[in-house]
Protein backbone atom coordinates (compact mmCIF):
# COMPACT_ATOMS: atom_id res chain seq x y z
CA UNK A 1 0.00 0.00 0.00
CA UNK A 2 2.73 2.12 0.63
CA UNK A 3 4.25 2.38 -2.78
CA UNK A 4 1.07 3.11 -4.21
CA UNK A 5 0.81 6.09 -2.20
CA UNK A 6 3.42 8.55 -4.58
CA UNK A 7 1.48 7.38 -7.32
CA UNK A 8 -1.96 7.96 -6.49
CA UNK A 9 -0.75 11.82 -4.77
CA UNK A 10 0.37 12.53 -8.51
CA UNK A 11 -2.60 11.43 -9.87
CA UNK A 12 -4.76 13.84 -7.54
CA UNK A 13 -2.32 16.58 -8.13
CA UNK A 14 -2.96 15.99 -11.67
CA UNK A 15 -6.38 15.77 -11.52
CA UNK A 16 -6.43 19.53 -9.52
CA UNK A 17 -3.93 21.21 -12.14
CA UNK A 18 -6.27 19.78 -15.01
CA UNK A 19 -9.31 21.15 -12.61
CA UNK A 20 -7.76 24.34 -12.29
CA UNK A 21 -6.49 24.63 -15.64
CA UNK A 22 -9.14 23.67 -17.75
CA UNK A 23 -12.73 21.69 -16.88
CA UNK A 24 -12.76 20.59 -20.65
CA UNK A 25 -9.21 19.34 -21.03
CA UNK A 26 -9.43 15.94 -19.11
CA UNK A 27 -9.99 12.47 -19.90
CA UNK A 28 -11.12 10.91 -23.17
CA UNK A 29 -13.41 11.40 -26.12
CA UNK A 30 -16.43 9.23 -27.00
CA UNK A 31 -15.88 7.12 -29.76
CA UNK A 32 -19.54 5.96 -29.70
CA UNK A 33 -22.74 8.67 -30.30
CA UNK A 34 -24.91 8.83 -27.61
CA UNK A 35 -27.59 7.22 -29.85
CA UNK A 36 -25.57 4.43 -29.91
CA UNK A 37 -25.91 4.01 -26.14
CA UNK A 38 -29.71 4.69 -26.29
CA UNK A 39 -32.33 2.01 -26.41
CA UNK A 40 -33.03 -1.89 -25.02
CA UNK A 41 -29.90 -3.10 -26.53
CA UNK A 42 -26.83 -0.63 -25.79
CA UNK A 43 -23.53 -0.30 -27.19
CA UNK A 44 -21.42 -1.15 -24.05
CA UNK A 45 -17.64 -1.04 -25.24
CA UNK A 46 -14.89 -2.23 -23.09
CA UNK A 47 -14.73 0.29 -19.74
CA UNK A 48 -11.53 2.66 -20.52
CA UNK A 49 -10.83 3.95 -16.68
CA UNK A 50 -7.84 5.93 -16.03
CA UNK A 51 -6.22 7.67 -12.90
CA UNK A 52 -7.68 10.98 -14.43
CA UNK A 53 -11.21 11.34 -15.09
CA UNK A 54 -13.03 12.65 -17.66
CA UNK A 55 -14.48 16.21 -17.28
CA UNK A 56 -16.07 18.23 -19.23
CA UNK A 57 -17.91 20.82 -17.03
CA UNK A 58 -20.70 23.01 -19.09
CA UNK A 59 -20.08 25.87 -16.71
CA UNK A 60 -23.49 27.90 -15.96
CA UNK A 61 -24.37 30.69 -17.65
CA UNK A 62 -28.01 31.26 -17.54
CA UNK A 63 -30.53 32.94 -19.65
CA UNK A 64 -30.21 36.10 -21.38
CA UNK A 65 -32.88 38.70 -21.56
CA UNK A 66 -35.21 36.92 -24.72
CA UNK A 67 -33.50 33.65 -24.66
CA UNK A 68 -35.57 30.75 -24.26
CA UNK A 69 -34.78 26.73 -25.73
CA UNK A 70 -35.68 25.65 -28.51
CA UNK A 71 -39.34 23.52 -29.04
CA UNK A 72 -39.73 20.36 -30.90
CA UNK A 73 -41.81 21.24 -33.91
CA UNK A 74 -45.45 21.63 -33.17
CA UNK A 75 -44.82 22.84 -30.29
CA UNK A 76 -44.04 26.25 -28.39
CA UNK A 77 -42.12 26.72 -24.95
CA UNK A 78 -42.74 29.97 -22.56
CA UNK A 79 -41.89 30.63 -19.27
CA UNK A 80 -44.11 29.35 -17.04
CA UNK A 81 -42.08 31.12 -14.02
CA UNK A 82 -39.05 33.60 -13.60
CA UNK A 83 -37.04 34.32 -10.43
CA UNK A 84 -37.01 30.92 -8.99
CA UNK A 85 -33.84 29.64 -6.76
CA UNK A 86 -32.85 26.40 -7.85
CA UNK A 87 -35.68 24.81 -8.94
CA UNK A 88 -35.60 21.19 -8.96
CA UNK A 89 -38.89 19.21 -8.94
CA UNK A 90 -42.50 19.73 -9.82
CA UNK A 91 -46.07 18.73 -8.77
CA UNK A 92 -48.93 19.81 -9.98
CA UNK A 93 -52.12 19.67 -7.86
CA UNK A 94 -55.66 18.81 -8.77
CA UNK A 95 -56.49 22.52 -8.59
CA UNK A 96 -53.96 23.44 -10.77
CA UNK A 97 -51.62 25.41 -8.54
CA UNK A 98 -47.91 23.97 -9.53
CA UNK A 99 -45.65 23.12 -6.32
CA UNK A 100 -41.93 23.26 -6.77
CA UNK A 101 -38.96 22.70 -4.69
CA UNK A 102 -36.32 24.78 -4.91
CA UNK A 103 -33.83 23.30 -3.04
CA UNK A 104 -29.81 22.37 -3.35
CA UNK A 105 -27.56 19.70 -1.52
CA UNK A 106 -28.00 19.74 2.64
CA UNK A 107 -24.65 20.48 4.26
CA UNK A 108 -22.56 17.01 4.79
CA UNK A 109 -19.12 17.45 5.58
CA UNK A 110 -17.76 13.88 5.12
CA UNK A 111 -18.89 13.81 1.07
CA UNK A 112 -16.15 13.75 -0.72
CA UNK A 113 -13.37 14.70 1.44
CA UNK A 114 -9.86 15.88 0.52
CA UNK A 115 -8.13 16.87 -2.61
CA UNK A 116 -10.83 15.41 -4.65
CA UNK A 117 -13.65 16.17 -2.53
CA UNK A 118 -11.93 19.78 -3.70
CA UNK A 119 -12.17 19.29 -7.03
CA UNK A 120 -15.45 17.83 -7.18
CA UNK A 121 -16.99 20.84 -4.80
CA UNK A 122 -15.31 22.80 -8.20
CA UNK A 123 -16.64 20.85 -10.14
CA UNK A 124 -20.46 21.55 -8.99
CA UNK A 125 -19.61 25.23 -8.18
CA UNK A 126 -19.56 25.61 -12.23
CA UNK A 127 -22.12 23.80 -13.30
CA UNK A 128 -24.56 25.49 -11.11
CA UNK A 129 -25.12 23.29 -8.18
CA UNK A 130 -23.19 24.94 -5.72
CA UNK A 131 -25.76 27.28 -3.99
CA UNK A 132 -27.42 27.31 -0.63
CA UNK A 133 -30.43 25.33 -0.51
CA UNK A 134 -33.64 27.74 -0.09
CA UNK A 135 -35.14 25.08 1.72
CA UNK A 136 -38.52 25.56 0.52
CA UNK A 137 -41.59 24.75 -1.67
CA UNK A 138 -43.25 27.49 -3.78
CA UNK A 139 -46.56 27.57 -5.23
CA UNK A 140 -47.25 29.21 -8.93
CA UNK A 141 -51.26 30.02 -9.62
CA UNK A 142 -51.78 30.45 -13.21
CA UNK A 143 -55.85 31.81 -12.55
CA UNK A 144 -56.50 33.42 -15.92
CA UNK A 145 -55.27 30.15 -17.46
CA UNK A 146 -52.63 32.07 -19.84
CA UNK A 147 -49.73 29.60 -19.09
CA UNK A 148 -47.96 32.36 -17.43
CA UNK A 149 -48.62 32.28 -13.64
CA UNK A 150 -48.77 35.56 -12.00
CA UNK A 151 -48.79 34.32 -8.35
CA UNK A 152 -45.60 32.55 -6.75
CA UNK A 153 -45.55 32.42 -2.85
CA UNK A 154 -43.43 30.68 -0.62
CA UNK A 155 -45.73 27.34 0.08
CA UNK A 156 -43.97 25.35 2.87
CA UNK A 157 -40.43 26.89 4.37
CA UNK A 158 -37.86 25.39 6.94
CA UNK A 159 -37.22 22.37 5.09
CA UNK A 160 -34.63 20.00 4.76
CA UNK A 161 -32.92 19.70 1.08
CA UNK A 162 -36.43 18.86 -0.28
CA UNK A 163 -37.30 16.92 -3.46
CA UNK A 164 -40.01 14.34 -4.24
CA UNK A 165 -44.04 15.57 -3.61
CA UNK A 166 -46.92 13.74 -3.51
CA UNK A 167 -50.73 14.38 -2.68
CA UNK A 168 -53.16 11.65 -0.74
CA UNK A 169 -56.07 12.92 0.43
CA UNK A 170 -56.07 15.60 2.10
CA UNK A 171 -51.97 15.55 2.85
CA UNK A 172 -49.25 16.68 1.22
CA UNK A 173 -46.18 14.18 1.79
CA UNK A 174 -42.69 15.76 1.06
CA UNK A 175 -39.22 14.02 0.66
CA UNK A 176 -36.94 16.02 2.66
CA UNK A 177 -33.40 14.39 2.33
CA UNK A 178 -33.45 12.46 5.21
CA UNK A 179 -37.02 11.29 5.44
CA UNK A 180 -40.64 11.42 4.31
CA UNK A 181 -42.64 14.28 6.45
CA UNK A 182 -46.36 15.23 5.70
CA UNK A 183 -48.31 18.08 6.15
CA UNK A 184 -52.45 18.63 5.92
CA UNK A 185 -53.70 20.35 2.78
CA UNK A 186 -56.48 22.60 1.84
CA UNK A 187 -57.49 22.91 -1.55
CA UNK A 188 -56.48 26.35 -3.08
CA UNK A 189 -54.34 27.49 0.02
CA UNK A 190 -51.71 29.43 -0.63
CA UNK A 191 -49.89 28.43 2.22
CA UNK A 192 -49.16 25.66 4.94
CA UNK A 193 -48.07 26.70 8.55
CA UNK A 194 -48.43 23.67 9.95
CA UNK A 195 -45.64 21.68 11.47
CA UNK A 196 -44.67 18.70 9.83
CA UNK A 197 -45.26 15.06 10.56
CA UNK A 198 -42.91 12.51 10.55
CA UNK A 199 -43.38 9.72 8.22
CA UNK A 200 -40.24 7.16 7.78
CA UNK A 201 -36.82 8.27 7.92
CA UNK A 202 -34.56 7.94 4.99
CA UNK A 203 -30.99 7.29 4.62
CA UNK A 204 -29.02 10.59 4.95
CA UNK A 205 -25.84 11.05 7.49
CA UNK A 206 -23.00 13.88 6.88
CA UNK A 207 -22.08 12.10 3.55
CA UNK A 208 -25.17 11.78 1.99
CA UNK A 209 -23.56 11.70 -1.89
CA UNK A 210 -26.33 11.56 -3.63
CA UNK A 211 -29.01 13.39 -1.50
CA UNK A 212 -32.09 14.09 -3.51
CA UNK A 213 -35.30 11.49 -2.43
CA UNK A 214 -37.98 11.64 -5.02
CA UNK A 215 -41.66 10.40 -3.40
CA UNK A 216 -44.68 8.91 -5.65
CA UNK A 217 -47.96 7.66 -4.26
CA UNK A 218 -49.33 4.34 -5.37
CA UNK A 219 -52.75 4.32 -7.42
CA UNK A 220 -54.74 4.10 -4.31
CA UNK A 221 -52.97 5.96 -2.24
CA UNK A 222 -52.20 3.63 0.56
CA UNK A 223 -48.41 3.20 -0.73
CA UNK A 224 -45.60 5.58 -1.13
CA UNK A 225 -42.13 4.91 -3.40
CA UNK A 226 -38.69 6.81 -2.19
CA UNK A 227 -35.83 7.16 -4.04
CA UNK A 228 -32.11 6.71 -1.99
CA UNK A 229 -28.95 6.67 -4.28
CA UNK A 230 -26.11 5.46 -3.71
CA UNK A 231 -23.87 6.86 -0.86
CA UNK A 232 -20.97 7.30 -3.47
CA UNK A 233 -19.70 6.17 -7.53
CA UNK A 234 -19.07 2.17 -6.84
CA UNK A 235 -19.16 1.53 -3.24
CA UNK A 236 -15.28 3.43 -2.73
CA UNK A 237 -16.39 4.00 0.80
CA UNK A 238 -17.48 0.29 1.81
CA UNK A 239 -20.87 -1.69 1.39
CA UNK A 240 -21.37 -0.35 5.42
CA UNK A 241 -22.07 3.23 3.75
CA UNK A 242 -24.86 1.89 1.08
CA UNK A 243 -27.32 0.48 3.76
CA UNK A 244 -30.46 1.19 2.00
CA UNK A 245 -29.17 3.02 -0.34
CA UNK A 246 -29.31 2.83 -4.33
CA UNK A 247 -32.76 1.98 -3.69
CA UNK A 248 -36.78 2.43 -4.07
CA UNK A 249 -37.91 1.89 -0.38
CA UNK A 250 -42.01 1.32 -0.05
CA UNK A 251 -43.36 2.90 2.65
CA UNK A 252 -46.94 2.39 4.17
CA UNK A 253 -48.43 6.10 3.77
CA UNK A 254 -50.67 5.79 7.29
CA UNK A 255 -48.51 3.95 9.36
CA UNK A 256 -45.02 4.52 7.85
CA UNK A 257 -43.73 0.74 7.76
CA UNK A 258 -41.49 0.60 5.04
CA UNK A 259 -39.46 -1.91 2.96
CA UNK A 260 -36.73 -1.97 0.46
CA UNK A 261 -39.08 -2.22 -2.88
CA UNK A 262 -36.20 -2.62 -5.45
CA UNK A 263 -32.08 -2.56 -5.16
CA UNK A 264 -29.13 -2.49 -7.03
CA UNK A 265 -30.21 1.28 -8.42
CA UNK A 266 -27.70 3.78 -8.44
CA UNK A 267 -29.19 6.92 -8.17
CA UNK A 268 -33.18 5.99 -9.01
CA UNK A 269 -35.18 9.79 -9.37
CA UNK A 270 -38.22 10.14 -11.30
CA UNK A 271 -40.82 7.95 -10.90
CA UNK A 272 -44.16 7.15 -12.76
CA UNK A 273 -47.18 4.83 -13.21
CA UNK A 274 -47.32 3.30 -16.44
CA UNK A 275 -51.38 2.85 -16.59
CA UNK A 276 -51.92 0.27 -19.19
CA UNK A 277 -50.17 -2.17 -16.87
CA UNK A 278 -50.12 -0.57 -13.64
CA UNK A 279 -46.12 -0.73 -13.58
CA UNK A 280 -43.74 1.76 -11.94
CA UNK A 281 -41.11 2.80 -13.83
CA UNK A 282 -37.96 5.24 -12.77
CA UNK A 283 -34.71 6.74 -14.47
CA UNK A 284 -31.50 5.64 -13.04
CA UNK A 285 -28.36 7.46 -13.18
CA UNK A 286 -25.43 4.67 -13.52
CA UNK A 287 -21.95 4.85 -12.50
CA UNK A 288 -19.05 7.26 -13.92
CA UNK A 289 -15.26 7.19 -14.71
CA UNK A 290 -15.57 4.14 -17.07
CA UNK A 291 -14.73 6.29 -20.18
CA UNK A 292 -16.95 8.52 -22.07
CA UNK A 293 -18.80 5.71 -23.32
CA UNK A 294 -19.91 4.11 -20.08
CA UNK A 295 -22.21 3.53 -18.52
CA UNK A 296 -25.70 4.43 -19.83
CA UNK A 297 -28.25 5.72 -17.91
CA UNK A 298 -31.66 3.77 -17.96
CA UNK A 299 -35.25 3.80 -18.16
CA UNK A 300 -36.87 0.60 -16.19
CA UNK A 301 -39.63 -0.99 -14.87
CA UNK A 302 -39.35 -1.61 -11.17
CA UNK A 303 -39.94 -5.36 -10.26
CA UNK A 304 -40.76 -5.66 -6.30
CA UNK A 305 -37.67 -7.87 -5.60
CA UNK A 306 -35.55 -7.34 -7.91
CA UNK A 307 -31.97 -6.63 -8.08
CA UNK A 308 -30.15 -4.24 -11.04
CA UNK A 309 -26.58 -4.74 -10.27
CA UNK A 310 -25.16 -1.71 -8.62
CA UNK A 311 -22.30 -1.63 -7.48
CA UNK A 312 -21.25 -5.25 -9.11
CA UNK A 313 -22.14 -4.73 -12.18
CA UNK A 314 -24.19 -2.81 -15.12
CA UNK A 315 -26.79 -3.32 -17.28
CA UNK A 316 -27.29 -6.99 -16.15
CA UNK A 317 -24.03 -9.10 -15.88
CA UNK A 318 -21.22 -6.73 -17.06
CA UNK A 319 -19.21 -7.01 -13.84
CA UNK A 320 -17.75 -3.47 -13.00
CA UNK A 321 -13.98 -4.62 -11.85
CA UNK A 322 -13.19 -1.69 -9.64
CA UNK A 323 -15.11 -2.99 -6.64
CA UNK A 324 -13.62 -5.70 -4.49
CA UNK A 325 -14.78 -7.65 -2.98
CA UNK A 326 -16.89 -9.21 -6.05
CA UNK A 327 -20.31 -10.70 -5.54
CA UNK A 328 -20.79 -13.01 -8.36
CA UNK A 329 -24.13 -14.57 -6.81
CA UNK A 330 -25.92 -11.03 -6.66
CA UNK A 331 -24.44 -10.41 -10.33
CA UNK A 332 -26.13 -13.53 -11.32
CA UNK A 333 -29.65 -11.71 -10.87
CA UNK A 334 -29.16 -8.64 -12.32
CA UNK A 335 -31.81 -7.60 -13.68
CA UNK A 336 -31.07 -5.88 -16.98
CA UNK A 337 -33.21 -2.66 -17.55
CA UNK A 338 -35.59 -2.16 -20.00
CA UNK A 339 -34.21 0.90 -22.22
CA UNK A 340 -30.64 2.90 -21.83
CA UNK A 341 -31.16 6.71 -22.36
CA UNK A 342 -26.98 7.06 -23.16
CA UNK A 343 -24.19 7.23 -20.87
CA UNK A 344 -23.91 10.24 -18.71
CA UNK A 345 -27.14 12.19 -19.27
CA UNK A 346 -28.12 12.18 -15.91
CA UNK A 347 -31.50 11.63 -16.88
CA UNK A 348 -33.56 12.99 -13.82
CA UNK A 349 -37.29 13.51 -14.74
CA UNK A 350 -39.71 10.81 -15.62
CA UNK A 351 -43.40 11.82 -16.25
CA UNK A 352 -46.05 9.30 -18.30
CA UNK A 353 -47.78 11.17 -21.41
CA UNK A 354 -51.69 10.38 -20.25
CA UNK A 355 -53.57 13.45 -20.64
CA UNK A 356 -51.08 15.64 -22.70
CA UNK A 357 -52.35 18.04 -25.19
CA UNK A 358 -49.49 18.26 -27.17
CA UNK A 359 -49.00 16.84 -30.58
CA UNK A 360 -50.27 13.12 -31.60
CA UNK A 361 -46.83 12.27 -31.34
CA UNK A 362 -46.58 12.13 -27.77
CA UNK A 363 -49.24 10.57 -27.38
CA UNK A 364 -48.26 7.86 -25.45
CA UNK A 365 -44.93 7.41 -23.56
CA UNK A 366 -42.57 8.99 -21.19
CA UNK A 367 -41.39 12.85 -20.85
CA UNK A 368 -37.99 12.64 -19.47
CA UNK A 369 -35.93 15.45 -18.24
CA UNK A 370 -31.59 15.00 -19.15
CA UNK A 371 -29.76 17.42 -17.14
CA UNK A 372 -26.68 16.80 -18.88
CA UNK A 373 -23.07 15.11 -18.47
CA UNK A 374 -19.93 16.22 -16.72
CA UNK A 375 -17.50 12.99 -17.28
CA UNK A 376 -18.48 12.75 -20.89
CA UNK A 377 -16.69 14.43 -24.12
CA UNK A 378 -18.63 15.50 -26.04
CA UNK A 379 -22.01 16.58 -23.47
CA UNK A 380 -24.53 14.20 -23.44
CA UNK A 381 -28.09 15.20 -22.26
CA UNK A 382 -29.34 19.03 -21.47
CA UNK A 383 -32.53 18.40 -23.06
CA UNK A 384 -35.94 16.95 -22.94
CA UNK A 385 -36.94 13.82 -24.72
CA UNK A 386 -39.57 11.52 -25.09
CA UNK A 387 -39.58 7.67 -25.15
CA UNK A 388 -42.65 6.34 -27.10
CA UNK A 389 -44.49 3.24 -25.70
CA UNK A 390 -46.38 1.15 -27.08
CA UNK A 391 -48.25 -2.05 -25.17
CA UNK A 392 -46.87 -0.67 -21.79
CA UNK A 393 -42.73 -0.82 -23.42
CA UNK A 394 -40.57 1.33 -25.18
CA UNK A 395 -41.02 1.31 -28.66
CA UNK A 396 -38.19 3.20 -31.03
CA UNK A 397 -35.95 6.02 -30.56
CA UNK A 398 -36.15 8.97 -27.94
CA UNK A 399 -37.84 12.28 -29.56
CA UNK A 400 -36.53 15.75 -28.91
CA UNK A 401 -38.78 17.93 -27.15
CA UNK A 402 -36.88 20.59 -25.50
CA UNK A 403 -33.34 21.28 -26.34
CA UNK A 404 -30.88 24.55 -26.86
CA UNK A 405 -29.84 24.49 -23.23
CA UNK A 406 -26.04 24.15 -24.55
CA UNK A 407 -24.40 27.64 -26.47
CA UNK A 408 -22.45 27.00 -28.83
CA UNK A 409 -19.51 27.62 -27.10
CA UNK A 410 -20.47 24.95 -24.46
CA UNK A 411 -21.82 26.78 -21.30
CA UNK A 412 -25.53 25.54 -19.78
CA UNK A 413 -28.00 28.47 -20.56
CA UNK A 414 -30.08 25.96 -18.26
CA UNK A 415 -30.29 22.46 -16.54
CA UNK A 416 -33.67 20.99 -17.07
CA UNK A 417 -34.46 18.50 -13.94
CA UNK A 418 -38.44 17.94 -13.11
CA UNK A 419 -40.99 17.09 -15.48
CA UNK A 420 -44.31 16.82 -15.03
CA UNK A 421 -48.13 17.47 -16.76
CA UNK A 422 -50.12 20.68 -15.78
CA UNK A 423 -54.06 20.15 -15.83
CA UNK A 424 -54.28 21.69 -19.60
CA UNK A 425 -52.20 19.22 -20.87
CA UNK A 426 -48.73 21.13 -21.45
CA UNK A 427 -45.32 19.78 -20.12
CA UNK A 428 -43.76 21.63 -17.21
CA UNK A 429 -39.69 21.37 -16.80
CA UNK A 430 -37.87 22.54 -13.85
CA UNK A 431 -34.78 24.46 -14.86
CA UNK A 432 -32.13 24.79 -11.86
CA UNK A 433 -29.66 26.39 -13.80
CA UNK A 434 -32.27 29.51 -15.85
CA UNK A 435 -33.65 29.33 -12.49
CA UNK A 436 -37.34 29.07 -14.79
CA UNK A 437 -40.45 26.74 -14.80
CA UNK A 438 -40.47 26.17 -18.63
CA UNK A 439 -43.88 25.85 -20.38
CA UNK A 440 -44.30 23.20 -23.59
CA UNK A 441 -47.41 23.48 -25.44
CA UNK A 442 -49.36 22.71 -28.44
CA UNK A 443 -48.06 25.42 -31.34
CA UNK A 444 -51.29 27.71 -32.39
Amino acid sequence: MTAKRPFLAHGLTALLACTLLSLGACGDLARFQVADGTGPRPALPPPSPSLIPTVNIAPAQGWAAGEKPIAAPGTRVQAYARGLDHPRWIHVLPNGDVLVAETNAPDRPDDATGVRGWVMKLVMKWAGAAPQSANRITLLRDADGDGVAEMQTVFISNLNSPFGMALVGNMLYVANTDGVVRFPYTTGATQIQAPPQTVAGLPGGTRNHHWTKNLIASPDGSMLYATVGSNSNVAENGMAAEEGRAAIWQIDARTGASRLYATGLRNPNGMAWEPRTGTLWTVVNERDELGSDLVPDYLTAVRDGAFYGWPYSYFGRHVDERVQPPRPDLVARAVVPDYALGPHTASLGLAYSAGNTLPATFAQGMFVGQHGSWNRKPHSGYKVIFVPFTDGQPSGQPLDVLTGFLSDDGKALGRPVGVALDTQGALLVADDVGNVIWRVSRAP
